[in-house]
């Protein structure tokens, strides 16, 4: 049996009966004629994805939104759905999560005031054409600009146009030289565009002259194929990651409907393989906001062995208005989370400032008072305690001069 293939379904946990799989239920229905090996290949996929209306309405009876939605934003934003994220859609329900991620609606052609282009100012910081250096110490490396489903709440919408500006060789070259020029980049993240969707030797030439470079400590790679395109994550690409350790995998699981026998495979593939897998889920007013369903996402990524890292209030990109959440429903679901939960299914509430100010992390604030003797805090049940400040306040640490100077001795620093 070929190792990179996925399966169906994973088998059941302990004490539970089997459950049907949401994609191979949608595959039955959808694409009765594709073979095992053709499901099982991620270019199968890509080259069978859905691109146009007449397209999609072969396969979902769109609602009159929804198709005057695909035909005004057209010449906004790509429509693409692969296969297998199609086969999560239920035809039956507008509000479908998958549906509502995937499908556009005549709200998003619509401009409002204050949203932006570049929501993240990333452009007046991009030295390079595939450069983004905005803080000091690490770099984002835009690799392409394809992506296996074009997302509706896109930020980089600008930049995601589809085959048109795949990072060329010179152009990967003078981003390494970037890199390699600036001894204080020390964590780079590949992005784009989806980095998964480049051959597993495409990313050893991004990747090897990367590592290599003394002071990069660290890389991650931004990618939502998890999520939308499982059967890419197979033992070959998890391989090429482990090589280069340390790198992380930053994915996209925003519903758990998401969370598919097959995703949690592709998740645990990494894993296994060493790659650590972490989690941003961005807020959607109907689709995710809600504490429930952001506890229930974070207790299934966690099972799959990927912490849930962020959960990020939705930046002010053209066309998405109708998704954005006000900030304080996020702060109302941390609250509704904080003390029902395990700490490690808690996301960070994060905003990304508009026009490229960075990211700020908010929680609810429990404070109530702060005194010179003691600082009074309310609990997630609302009850308050006292909390004692220390007599002594002298917060310098000693050691650290001499730390500074053996710690690249004892091997605590690269190079």
């Amino acid at each position: 049996m070929d190792s990179s293939a996925l399966p169906a379904t994973l088998p059941p946990e302990p004490g539970t009966s089997p459950r049907p799989s949401l994609s191979a239920e949608g595959r039955r229905r959808l694409f009765p004629s594709a073979t095992d090996a053709e499901w099982a290949d991620w270019r199968w996929h890509q080259r069978h994805a859905v691109r146009g209306l007449e397209q999609l309405e072969r396969y979902v009876p769109l609602t009159s939104d929804e198709r005057a939605g695909v035909q005004e934003t057209s010449a906004l934003f790509r429509i693409g759905i692969s296969p297998y994220y199609l086969s999560l859609i239920d035809p039956e329900h507008p509000f479908c999560p998958v549906r509502m991620q995937s499908i556009p609606v005549r709200a998003e052609a619509r401009i409002r005031p204050g949203e932006l282009a570049d929501p993240l100012g990333e452009d007046k910081t991009r030295p390079e054409e595939c450069i983004v250096h905005k803080y000091p110490d690490r770099v984002l490396f835009l690799a392409l600009d394809t992506c296996s489903v074009y997302c509706r709440h896109c930020t980089r919408r600008r930049i995601t146009q589809g085959g048109v500006a795949e990072l060329s060789k010179e152009q990967m070259r003078r981003g390494i030289e970037y890199v390699r020029r600036h001894p204080e980049v020390r964590d780079v993240l590949i992005s784009g565009g989806d980095p998964f969707l480049l051959s597993e030797a495409r990313l050893e030439e991004l990747l090897g002259p990367l590592s290599e470079i003394p002071h990069v400590e660290m890389i991650r790679i931004g990618t939502r194929v998890p999520v939308v395109l499982p059967m890419r994550v197979t033992d070959a690409l998890a391989s090429t990651l482990r090589r280069h350790a340390p790198v992380f995998v930053v994915t996209h699981f925003n519903h758990p409907k998401e969370v598919t026998p097959e995703a949690r495979e592709a998740c645990e593939r990494l894993v296994d393989h060493g790659v650590p897998v972490e989690n941003q889920a961005v807020l959607m007013r109907r689709i995710n906001s809600d504490a429930r369903i952001i506890k229930e996402l974070s207790h299934l990524l966690l099972r799959s062995r990927v912490r849930p890292y962020y959960l990020h209030q939705m930046d002010v990109a053209e066309g998405c208005e109708h998704l954005r959440t006000p900030i304080a429903k996020g702060l109302e679901i941390l609250q509704q989370l904080r003390g029902h939960t395990t700490g490690l299914a808690v996301p960070h509430l994060a905003v990304d400032l508009p026009g490229g100010g960075g990211k700020v992390t908010l929680q609810p604030d429990y404070v109530v008072e702060r005194g010179e003797r003691e600082t009074v805090f309310r609990n997630y049940k609302g009850e308050h305690y006292a909390y004692p400040e220390p007599e002594e306040t002298d917060c310098a640490c000693p050691y650290e001069d001499v730390w500074q100077a053996r710690a690249r001795e004892y091997g605590y620093r690269k190079g």
